[in-house]
């Protein structure tokens, strides 16, 4: 039976996971956040992608971005060169939709300040 230990990070009490390569089961958690958590982490890791990209007519600006949602792992480096590419012209608002569909997640990314 082989196990993947980890650190739950769902909540601030930091539980010691250990989950079963084979079936999933996982022991070590205080909360059931913790065992899907856990879960997810082997089978299906996802992540919060925040960067920023630049911002058109201001020397040296960049507006910071994230994805609205949790996009894969596998996804991030994909993410981060469309992100990276990407020109955003004044005005932006909390909020705006800078890109729809980042690397094909279906998650848009989102601006995180006006300017």
């Amino acid at each position: 039976m082989a196990q993947k230990n980890m650190i739950c990070i769902t909540c601030p009490r930091g539980c010691h996971l250990s989950v079963d390569t084979q079936t999933g089961a996982v022991t070590g958690n205080s909360c059931e956040k913790g065992a899907e958590y856990g879960k997810n982490e082997l089978f299906h890791p996802v992540r919060v992608l925040t960067t920023t990209v630049r911002l058109e007519g201001k020397t040296g600006s960049r507006l910071p971005v994230k994805t609205a949602g949790p996009i894969p792992k596998e996804l991030l480096f994909k993410a981060m060169e469309e992100a990276n590419s990407r020109i955003v012209h004044s005005p932006v608002h909390t909020g705006d939709v800078i890109l729809e569909n980042i690397a094909g997640s279906g998650v848009a990314l989102v601006a995180c300040k006006e300017m």
